[in-house]
């Protein structure tokens, strides 16, 4: 079976997809026989061979020589081997050729399929050692088609799709489109094979910010982390190596230049430079900016649990639209934060403190402040046991215990004010004021973090 011009496809799609011809040309044989199979309903054993000169395919069927003949089909006495082929010794092999123009149409389309089959494979194969090695890098690619809300973009060689999850909720993008990604991932098999990009992941911000940003690229500044919700808000963490670099001023640029491209391309999405601290309470006072924090604080250094306090009108700031400033702030610190105002911390240091007062004070105390012993056991015949209990009890109800007349009720209430007077102090002296470095510490360095918003560079 001539194979002329198929020939030459091969040389052609093994070029177009890099794949090596012999694959290809093994893939032909092997639909060859998938196809003679098909048609001789036979179970001998059968090989292709291709013929370079012409660029024929021809299928044999296999006997193997043997001295007894176990399996007709697939073994052959020596003598009658050697009837067939003199020269053949024991453990060889007899070809009989078998006619391949008589394969229909149907093993015509049975051996292409196989052809394809083992093509998207070895693509496949090549896609997975090309890029495997190339995760978090960053690639421009062009849009060549939409597959319902997936993208698929254009590798040169080869494909890559642009899953909707990973894109963000501002951009939409037409075939024909020069687009920049990271490599998210590359699967070998399963519905979504090959190269997923990714427009969502926070490596994209990484990397627009390397490409900006000479100081990164010679590593005179360092990403330290970056936490991202796609098309909303960045908060990127940078230190600098050099005290004399600052490393979020070169972050921003010169009246923002820098990151007034990356905004762009990232459709307008917030931007929030922070400049890194090993301390985690530092790291946290910056990583929660633009709010203002007044202290932090860490609860479970082991678990990595903090507790921050903000005053009551930087709440709402400080936790962010849906809590995504805090999210954002926990994922870049990877710590679990929790936010109270100072109004929640005052009530909860007051209910913590009332806990700690041992409630009940028997009513003996008061024969301290004027009530006879006589007065005390009709209380406590009367079931009021504690002073408590007897000061928020009215006259009318006091009078109603037996042997209490209003008399008796003066002087109990004489004790029990007594008693709760012993308690007053004189007016607590005015709190000293608040030093200037003592400010310094509750407030946030401006230089320190930077939030970046695409309104702000346009003016």
């Amino acid at each position: 079976m001539s194979l002329g011009p198929i020939f030459q496809s091969i040389e052609i799609l093994s070029k177009e997809k890099g794949i090596d011809p012999k694959i290809i040309l093994d893939a032909v044989k092997d639909a060859m026989l998938v196809a003679a199979r098909k048609h001789f309903h036979t179970t001998e054993e059968l090989v292709a061979d291709l013929d370079p000169a012409t660029g024929a395919i021809h299928i044999y069927g296999v006997k193997h020589v043997v001295e007894e003949v176990a399996d007709p089909v697939t073994q052959i006495a020596l003598a009658d081997a050697q009837a067939l082929q003199p020269d053949i010794e024991m453990g060889g092999e007899i070809r009989t050729s078998k006619p391949t123009d008589v394969l229909g149409r149907i093993s015509a389309q049975t051996a292409k399929q196989v052809i394809l089959q083992k093509v998207r494979e070895a693509e496949r194969d090549n896609v997975f050692s090309e890029y495997s090695g190339r995760v978090g890098e960053m690639i421009t690619c062009v849009v060549k088609r939409i597959e319902g809300q997936d993208l698929i973009a254009d590798l040169g060689k080869s494909e890559a799709r642009l899953i909707k999850k990973e894109q963000s909720k501002l951009e939409s993008f037409s075939v024909g489109d020069r687009i920049r990604c990271v490599i998210k991932s590359v699967e070998k098999a399963g519905k979504n094979a090959g190269v997923i990009l990714s427009r969502a992941a926070p490596e994209l911000v990484m990397r627009l910010f390397e490409q900006e940003v000479p100081e990164i690229y010679d590593s005179t500044v360092t990403i330290r982390g970056c936490a991202r919700e796609a098309g909303e808000r960045t908060k990127i963490a940078v230190s600098s190596r050099d005290r004399d670099v600052d490393s979020v001023g070169a972050c921003v640029g010169m009246k923002g230049m820098r990151v007034q491209s990356i905004i762009r391309e990232l459709r307008g999405e917030k931007i929030d430079i922070i400049e890194f601290n090993d301390d985690p309470i530092g790291f946290a006072t910056h990583a929660l900016s633009p709010a203002k924090i007044s202290r932090v604080t860490v609860v479970d250094a082991a678990t990595r649990h903090m507790e921050v306090v903000v005053d009551d009108t930087q709440l709402s700031l400080a936790i962010g639209k849906k809590g995504q400033n805090v999210r954002l702030a926990a994922k870049l610190l990877g710590w679990r934060i929790d936010i109270k105002s100072e109004e929640e911390k005052r009530q909860e240091v007051e209910s913590q403190m009332a806990a700690l007062v041992v409630p009940g004070a028997p009513v003996s105390v008061l024969m301290d402040h004027g009530l006879n012993e006589a007065m005390v056991e009709k209380l406590m015949q009367g079931g009021v046991t504690t002073v408590e209990s007897l000061g928020s009890m009215t006259p009318e109800e006091l009078e109603a215990v037996p042997g209490i007349d209003p008399e008796t009720v003066q002087s109990i209430q004489v004790a029990v004010n007594g008693y709760y007077g012993q308690f007053e102090t004189s007016p607590a002296e005015p709190a000293a004021e608040e030093t200037p470095a003592a400010a310094s510490d509750a407030a946030v360095p401006e230089s320190e973090s930077v939030t970046i918003e695409k309104s702000e560079l346009s003016t």
